[in-house]
């Protein structure tokens, strides 16, 4: 199947960015978005909960900070510039903590409530004057967590309330002092019949949800570091002189040193040539020889050996004005957008919370008008408003998300967010990247040409004493082939031959020369070098069309050319089947890489793809482009930091098993096997658990409808209600169950049934040996 993108879709990019602070909960991103959305000249604003960054479209006067920050300050809250990666994990630490603490009340103090309660509901008390003795105990026991440990909620949401935008906290605010309330009123009227444990059970539970939601967004927030350089110190050249300085304090225009192995601090351009390592942003297998003049980016290591030269670079952009810079920022701003599904869930949360409370308040009054006591009125109020706390509502899509993820576990998936299963059931688009994912990222030879009359077994063993010591980055692929001879050859002249390298001479960007204790000398490099050193063009048959896409070593001894290797990136093993598969269940899939079109054209060939589906040479922006013109909900599935772009911008992103730690962080799922046959496996898992998410939201929804009117109905004891909620979310979680019950067909399918020495074995690279 192929498939052609539209790069140009619009972006966005210049809407200004802010950082939201003091926000609770998801209920104050939608307050503060709602406010801001009805400022005049504001088009679009969206409030990203886990990141806390504001993003607003619209006129440039109606979305400058200094108009937008007294609106949100009215509410409550503060918006600034956009803060540093590290200042928000700071914050975000220190939310932590604070959490933890107020847990920490909460769980202690409760615990003694509720101990006293259950004494209370069990009987086990001897009499009515030491029950109610110790219903004060638990009132007491209690007030520490309902002052302290749930300030959070009011203050939350009393502010969501002056933006008009009531959630679930104003819910739970007063169903907590609601309970507390009616408890102290039953006290002072000589009952025991108290409901304490009901105001610290909703507390110390939504404060659990809470702290864990708060690691989470910690935890998301370290797919920046990988893109954030070393504050080390810079040698500047000036005059002659050299002097040491901070990163931060380089000048535009200033010359600097980049020593051997270490990485490029600034954008530039290279003052002198040398072998550069380009995979953090381009995704390249292998380096780089650039030459003086041509342009290089921060984050780049200069791949030299340790007695090389240091890189002189030219700096053209400093600090914050680095393609690395502005690349995070790229993805800090496609976090902030929201999906239609966000968005749905948005609307859904913004009439349900106001509709709950509106009958709950209601309640009240009209028990009083059909001739109820104020006291039963307000019981019967307290437990609509238990009720109508949509908790059954609020599991019904995370404990569906939290089975779908332990089974995903088991079938080699480790999923980072539970909650791209909605996303993941919908996918139409899917865009791999090449080195790394779709490919072993290791270097084999797939064809080699040797001169006729010669050796094999001699030839590999001397290829092996000539690269065994070399740093090229296609030496280790040679190696590989060359250890053949070990078959080939009497192990006593094999090791002979492997220890007669008299001297070796690097050309950098060019190949070697090698001298062997016999006085023979072998050039390995490319054809133009090696043409150079015999003046001589090459022979027909030292170059094979048929393997233009492959990387070429070219050996040549005093009687010219001797023969030609050709090496490529060979595919993981399942890469094939998994895109087939993929292409049969409708999805429409694309291979985007930062490689050079001959790599990328031969791989697209050998896992199955069209020419049209194919695409090179993509820098990670071009990448982030292409992959907006897939059908939407996309899942791009990428290894290298040049990719955490681009798995930011997609509705999911996945990471391969030996994906690089900023992938790891950036993408919503790993797979812990190798190869790509956990995509089909994953996608698969997540219809699966899209359609157990919509029973159990059927299922809550036609809880909560016969709950409210039986509660409105007759009178229905707050406890009674607990334990309504509590029924509700068993329904759904014995629902929920049915997802661990894996199916047979999908566990013998499963690559680990298969021996762990047959999943990792390469194939074999193929060989010839035409005549001369």
């Amino acid at each position: 199947m192929s498939v052609t993108v539209n790069s140009d879709s619009p972006a966005n990019d210049d809407a200004p960015l802010y950082t939201l602070h003091g926000m609770w909960c998801t209920s104050c991103a939608l307050a503060v978005e709602g406010a801001l959305a009805r400022l005049p000249g504001v088009a679009q604003a969206s409030v990203h909960y886990p990141t806390a960054t504001v993003w607003v479209n619209g006129a440039p006067a109606a979305t400058q900070l200094a108009v937008l920050a007294p609106v949100v300050k009215r509410l409550g809250y503060r918006l600034s510039e956009l803060e540093p990666v590290q200042d928000a994990q700071q914050r975000l630490a220190q939310e932590s903590r604070y959490l933890t603490l107020r847990l920490i009340v909460g769980a202690v103090l409760g615990m003694w409530t509720m101990l006293a309660s259950l004494l209370i509901y069990v009987g086990a008390l001897p009499n009515a004057t030491i029950e109610l003795v110790v219903a004060w105990v638990a009132g007491a026991f209690s007030l520490p967590v309902v002052l302290y440990s749930g300030l959070p909620f009011y203050r939350a949401g009393w502010r969501t309330l002056l933006a008009r935008r009531p959630g679930m906290d104003v819910l739970v605010s007063l169903g907590v002092l609601g309970a507390m309330a009616v408890s102290v009123g039953l006290l002072l009227r000589g009952s025991s019949e108290v409901y304490f444990d009901t105001a610290v059970m909703l507390i110390v539970l939504l404060l659990v949800g809470r702290l864990v939601e708060t690691l989470c967004r910690q935890r998301g927030l370290k797919a920046f570091d990988a893109l954030r350089l070393p504050e080390a110190d810079v040698v500047v050249c000036q005059g002659g002189q050299r002097d040491t300085q901070p990163v931060g304090e380089v000048s535009m225009g200033a010359v600097i040193e980049v020593p051997p192995g270490e990485q490029v601090p600034l954008d530039g351009l290279l003052d002198s040539p040398g072998w550069l390592d380009t995979a953090t942003l381009t995704g390249e297998s292998v380096p780089r020889y650039l030459h003086a003049g041509q342009r290089v980016y921060a984050g780049c290591r200069y791949a030299a050996g340790l007695n090389a030269a240091p890189l002189k670079v030219t700096v053209t952009a400093t600090v914050g004005q680095r393609r690395v810079d502005k690349l995070c920022e790229q993805m800090r701003r496609a976090q902030a957008k929201k999906g239609e599904l966000h968005k749905l869930a948005d609307r859904f949360a913004s009439w349900l919370s106001p509709v709950a409370l509106l009958l709950s308040v209601m309640t009240l009054p009209l028990g009083l008008l059909l001739g109820l006591g104020l006291e039963d009125a307000a019981v019967r109020a307290l437990s609509v408003l238990v009720v109508a706390c949509p908790c059954a509502v609020g599991l019904a899509v995370p404990l569906a998300s939290l089975a779908g993820s332990s089974q995903a576990l088991q079938q080699g998936i480790a999923l980072r967010d539970p909650a791209a299963f909605e996303t993941l059931a919908n996918v139409r688009g899917i865009a791999f990247d090449k080195t790394g994912t779709l490919t072993r990222g290791q270097h084999q030879v797939v064809h080699a040409a040797l001169r006729q009359g010669d050796d094999l077994a001699m030839f590999q063993a001397m290829l092996h004493s000539a690269v065994s010591q070399s740093e090229h980055p296609l030496a280790s692929g040679l190696l590989d082939w060359a250890n053949q001879a070990e078959t080939a050859a009497p192990p006593k002249a094999l090791h002979k031959v492997l220890h007669n390298v008299l001297h070796l001479e690097e050309h950098p960007g060019k190949g070697q020369q090698v001298t062997f204790q016999n006085g023979e000398q072998w050039w390995l490099g490319s054809a133009a070098w090696i043409e150079q050193q015999l003046g001589a063009p090459l022979p027909d048959n030292a170059q094979h069309p048929d393997y233009a896409f492959a990387s070429q070593v070219v050996v040549a001894n005093s009687r010219g050319w001797l023969a030609t290797l050709y090496c490529a990136d060979q595919p993981v093993s399942d890469a094939k089947a998994s895109l087939a598969e993929l292409q049969r269940s409708g999805y429409i899939v694309a291979l985007i890489s930062g490689d050079r079109q001959g790599p990328v054209g031969w791989l697209g060939q050998q896992v199955g793809l069209a020419k049209t589906a194919c695409y090179a040479q993509r820098s990670p922006e071009a990448k982030a482009a292409l992959l907006k013109g897939l059908p939407p909900p996309t899942l791009y599935v990428g290894d290298g930091v040049n990719d955490t772009l681009s798995l930011a911008e997609a509705g999911v992103g996945v990471a391969p098993m030996q994906a690089s730690e900023a992938a790891r962080d950036g993408a919503a799922a790993q797979l812990l096997w190798p190869g790509v046959s956990g995509i089909v496996r994953l996608l698969a898992l997540a219809k699966r658990t899209r359609r157990v998410m919509v029973q159990n939201l059927m299922f809550s929804a036609l809880y909560n409808t016969l709950a409210l009117g039986l509660v409105i109905m007759m009178a229905v004891p707050p406890l009674a209600a607990v334990l309504a909620m509590a029924a509700s979310s068993i329904s759904v979680t014995l629902n929920t169950a049915r997802l661990a019950w894996a199916e047979p067909d999908e566990a013998s399918d499963s690559p680990m049934s298969a021996p762990a020495a047959q999943r990792s074995m390469p194939p074999t690279a193929g060989q010839s040996r035409p005549t001369a």
